[in-house]
């Protein structure tokens, strides 16, 4: 089982490293607009990576992005969240949620696989593929600055934050 798994997985995977260019790709939001990785030129991006829309980590997880919005956006940050679900998943998440950042749709699988977080994982003995929790900080070169692998979600926004703030003022 987890050679097929394996296998399937392999097929079109890709593995980024800081200081690597993100790969490029076009994906549809929770508005079916199609948005893509060029349109966040000139900005930091935080591309967050999570299971499932309505799960209770990614529910918390979305919500907090949600409400440090304002902090982000004095840090000329933009944060974009993608998922295998569907764009309809995603409306219905932020309308319920009162959710503000951007929820980009994966359903096939292709920009998960890009960016490696489409991996094996295991469930009350069951094996199965899926999304490893993972957040990328890119700055606004398209260049990957930070990888956060294996997210746990409490504090990790404010980890975020502060590795920008971090950065940032590394570079001035």
């Amino acid at each position: 089982m987890i050679k097929n798994l394996l296998n399937k997985y392999n097929n079109g995977i890709h593995m980024n490293n800081i200081n690597d260019k993100i790969p490029p790709f076009c994906l549809s939001n929770q508005d079916m607009k199609e948005i893509c990785n060029n349109d966040f030129k000139g900005k930091w991006l935080v591309l967050y990576f999570y299971p499932k829309d309505n799960t209770p980590g990614c529910t918390l997880e979305a919500r907090n992005f949600t409400f440090y919005e304002q902090e982000f956006k004095k840090l000329n940050t933009k944060v974009v969240g993608i998922s295998p679900d569907s764009c309809e998943s995603h409306r219905k998440f932020a309308d319920k949620h009162d959710l503000t950042v951007t929820l980009l749709s994966d359903p096939e699988h292709i920009v998960l696989k890009k960016f490696g977080v489409w991996k094996p994982k295991k469930m009350y003995g069951k094996e199965f593929l899926g999304v490893i929790r993972t957040t990328y900080l890119i700055d606004p070169e398209g260049t990957i600055l930070h990888i956060w692998n294996k997210v746990k979600v409490k504090g990790h926004i404010e980890e975020v934050i502060e590795k920008i703030k971090e950065i940032k003022n590394i570079k001035r």
